[in-house]
């Protein structure tokens, strides 16, 4: 066990050694912020907006139907109304299952006929170069602010001003913002220059930071990499939520049974962003979009009761989608050791809701997945990968099969003819095969440190926090404890006895742990084995009482002469975390 202290030592591991850059990681500052303008075209995107604003001219603000594009759709709304009262600016998502994701033409046509002059897109658009074609036709200047995979070279972009932080010209430094990050690095310029100067009154400033609050929604929603300006979005906007300045997060909160103490990064993922999202799965993303612009606290409360309808009922949806694509998964032999991917396709299937299924294939299975919802010939579905498998590369390596495809490196959507669907999964599963190895699937314990038993305290638990918020790139730390002795039997706890809790000695006292799902092991941990234990420390709070508790993420028991003997849990850890429901 290497030297410092426990924080130090994860923190080391994470690349994090020197002390200048663990204290700038542990207090993260607004000064983090990048500067709006090194993204290319956003400031020429700016001008054009404020000067719409300020002539009267419509703008329509062009939204995808997930909680990233909702977010980002309330802040450049909320953001032209704060600086420009008067101006004529709305928002228009598309409905998911009637016209699919990011700009259509017919949508643009609509527009245009209404009256709009300038469109923004948020979090989509980038690769869309017809309709940017389209638009140019209609009389529409289109601004494009995406953070999808840009396409490879200037030339593909859509004739259009692009707003992308990883454009092929870009040297911004940061190029992980979600859609709403970089929506809301559009409205901190416009902010800048309506008001002449970088710094800002008081007034704008205040509604800049409740604008950052809904930036954080979105970054955690979209589960992007918490690090860099990320971090530092995410810190300050979870704060500026917990205060519930708007009447649809206060209602948001309320619905989710979310107190305002209790709002972290974990939080906002599993509770807040799933009835957001369930919106766009199972009505319409408009109601989302509507709950977070609203300033009615009655209709605030109505909305986020519907979506939460909406949660209730995706998961309901979701469970037996999940449980006829495993089945399926198993029957066609693609969980075994020969195959790298899994493709399914069904007619049946939600289409709002198999993107979701498709992370807890990944989940179980350890493989990318690709599911699709047959319906009149078409074949629409969602992929999600493992680290090291760039999924929106493999539908770019099997485009001639697809109608569209779009997406980041870990996730993506697509479309396809039901013709096409046999080769399809033939040039899917070849790829995959020839880029993943069976090592590559074979889940691995990973950990951040090695503690002693004696670590294990209140205190240690205390300093583990300050690395929050927690999510992707910079999970919960995960530490080793080499020789743990189990002080008494686990207990089976729990509605059916699906969980476990056991002691580990620490010191001259006891640790409690417990295992999540691990029920049906509680009577491998007998009291007097000793165990290599990979935990999660934390802090729990009963009657005003704090002690530290330990989540259980995998157990080797060792035999006589110390080693392990088999692993109960064949878990794989890693350093980012799944996928919110």
């Amino acid at each position: 066990m290497s030297g410092g202290t426990l924080v130090e030592r994860v923190l080391a591991a994470r690349g994090l050694g020197d002390a200048a850059a663990r204290e700038a990681f542990l207090a993260p500052r607004l000064t983090a912020l990048h500067d709006p303008s090194l993204i290319p075209d956003l400031d020429r995107a700016a001008e054009r907006v404020l000067a719409a604003a300020r002539a009267g001219e419509r703008i329509v603000i062009y939204g995808d139907y997930d909680a990233d594009g909702v977010t980002a759709s309330a802040i450049l709304v909320r953001a032209i109304r704060t600086l420009e009262p008067g101006a004529a600016v709305e928002a228009y998502i598309p409905h998911r299952l009637d016209e699919g994701y990011g700009l259509n033409g017919g949508a643009l046509r609509e527009l245009a006929e209404r009256g709009a002059r300038v469109v923004v897109s948020v979090d989509c658009g980038v690769t869309a170069t017809a309709e940017a074609r389209l638009a140019k036709t209609l009389g529409l200047d289109l601004i494009v602010t995406d953070h999808h995979n840009p396409p490879e070279t200037l030339e593909e972009l859509p004739e259009a001003l692009v707003v992308h932080p990883r454009r092929p010209d870009s040297a911004y430094p940061f190029g992980e913002l979600c859609g709403a990050g970089v929506a809301f690095k559009l409205a901190w310029r416009l902010a800048t220059l309506s008001c002449g100067a970088e710094r800002v009154p008081a007034a704008v400033r205040e509604s800049l930071l409740e604008l950052l609050g809904l930036a954080a929604l979105g970054t955690i929603a979209d589960v992007v990499p918490l690090v860099d300006e990320n971090r530092a979005i995410t810190a300050f906007g979870l704060r500026r939520l917990a205060a519930g300045t708007l009447p649809g997060v206060r209602a948001l909160l309320a619905a989710s049974q979310v107190g305002r103490d209790e709002l972290d990064a974990e939080a906002a993922a599993f509770r807040l962003g799933p009835r957001l999202n369930a919106a766009g799965r199972m009505g319409h993303a408009r109601e989302a979009l509507e709950l977070l612009l609203t300033e009615d606290e009655g209709r605030a409360a109505e909305l986020a009761a519907i979506l939460d309808g909406h949660n209730r009922e995706r998961q309901r949806v979701e469970r037996r989608i999940a449980d006829e694509a495993a089945a399926l998964a198993e029957a066609a032999g693609m969980t075994g050791e020969d195959r790298r991917a899994i493709v399914l396709a069904r007619e049946g299937w939600h289409p709002g809701v198999i993107g979701i299924v498709c992370s807890r294939l990944v989940e179980r299975f350890g493989r990318p997945t690709v599911l699709l919802a047959r319906d009149d010939g078409v074949c629409r579905g969602s992929c999600r990968s493992v680290d090291g498998f760039n999924i929106t590369g493999a539908l770019r390596a099997c485009a001639s099969h697809l109608s569209t495809y779009g997406g980041h490196d870990m996730a993506a959507g697509l479309s396809l003819s039901s013709s096409r669907l046999e080769a399809f999964v033939e040039a899917f599963c070849a790829h995959a095969g020839e880029r993943l190895s069976a090592e590559d699937l074979t889940p691995r314990a990973v950990w951040d440190a090695e503690a002693s038993p004696e670590e294990l305290t209140v205190s240690a638990a205390r300093e583990l926090g300050r690395l929050a918020p927690f999510g992707r790139a910079n999970a919960r730390p995960v530490l080793l404890v080499r020789g743990a002795l189990v002080a008494e039997d686990a207990r089976a706890m729990g509605a059916h006895a699906r969980h476990a809790q056991v002691r580990l000695a620490c010191g001259r006292g006891a640790v409690r742990a417990v295992g999540w799902g691990w029920g049906e092991r509680a009577r491998e941990l007998r009291a007097g084995r000793r165990v290599d234990a990979l935990v999660r420390l934390g802090l729990n709070a009963w009657q005003g009482r704090v002690s530290a508790e330990c989540e259980i993420v995998d157990v080797a028991p060792l035999d006589a002469m110390g080693r392990a003997e088999v692993v109960v849990a064949a878990t794989g850890i890693s350093r980012t975390s799944s996928c919110p429901s």
